[in-house]
């Protein structure tokens, strides 16, 4: 499946992304969101990892197919996975890729459209371009550092997927009468709900995987916070698709988030993403419990 991804160059030292390789790694995480969804129900092969997330055929479809083509496209350059045994190490000033071929596996099992494919890149520990398939709904939603962020939709009417429309979308100001808030569908924690009853949120929308970056870098939603434990794959891409689109993702503090950190396991304690990058100052921030 990997020769249906169109060809592109390595990853150049001051990580330009060109519109040749932007649309093949959007062709990529669509290719890995058709491989998910080809494994019939009853192959999935559910079980858990030590951590005691859930694992399945899926996964490790979409993980295969995405690291293979990776290694083609661009060779030499460390890929971050976690569905991955043995993961490369980052390098911290150079440019490495961040992974998750099926975010959402509690959503896809439960025939929900909620799951997404989630690919990053990074340089020097910081998120330069992100893409995030939505297979459900033959989506790709893509950003690009100083480019800005697109909605695409794949078109199948030939033999292979291709890039559709392309929409540009951007965040939203946040609006006077009160925020529209997402919240984890799996994930939710006391702390984050006390964090929310502290600001001025007029609705609460529950949305699962990568999908609530999407649905706040199309100015859907106004703030996605989260301040349990999240892993660097379920959010760089996320991180960078909202920044390219206006807004602002940083730690629970207003810290700048970094990423490639091996030596936590590549785990995060929490972090606030804002559409109006406004509101999302460290005074704001720090009105957390």
């Amino acid at each position: 499946m990997t020769a249906d991804v169109p060809p592109t160059t390595a990853m150049p030292a001051t990580t330009v992304i060109d519109q040749a390789m932007a649309d093949a790694l959007t062709l990529l995480a669509a290719l890995a969101g058709d491989a998910i969804k080809g494994v019939a129900p009853d192959r999935l092969g559910l079980r858990r990892k030590a951590d005691h997330s859930p694992v399945c055929a899926a996964d490790e479809a979409a993980q295969r197919l995405i690291i293979a083509a990776l290694a083609e496209r661009l060779p030499g350059v460390p890929v971050i996975s976690e569905e991955q045994t043995n993961r490369d190490t980052p390098p911290a000033d150079g440019t490495f890729l961040l992974v998750d071929p099926l975010d959402g596996t509690k959503e896809f099992i439960a025939g929900r459209g909620e799951f997404t494919v989630n690919l990053a890149i990074l340089h020097k520990r910081y998120p330069v371009a992100g893409f995030i398939a939505v297979p459900a709904f033959d989506l790709v939603y893509r950003g690009i550092i100083g480019k800005g962020a697109e909605r695409i939709t794949i078109d199948r009417r030939g033999d292979a997927p291709a890039i559709g429309t392309r929409t540009v979308i951007q965040t939203r100001k946040a609006p006077a009468d009160g925020l529209v808030a997402a919240m984890s569908r799996s994930h939710q924690d006391p702390a984050t709900a006390a964090l929310l009853a502290q600001w001025p949120v007029k609705d609460r929308i529950v949305i699962g995987s990568a999908l609530k970056f999407c649905r706040l870098a199309e100015g859907e939603i106004d703030v996605y916070p989260r301040l349990g434990r999240v892993r660097e794959w379920d959010l760089a891409a996320g991180h960078a698709i909202v920044a390219a689109a206006g807004g602002l993702v940083t730690r629970p503090d207003g810290a700048p988030l970094t990423y490639g950190h091996a030596e936590t396991d590549y785990a995060v304690d929490g972090f606030l993403a804002w559409g109006d990058p406004a509101r999302g100052d460290p005074q704001a921030a720090r009105a957390r419990p």
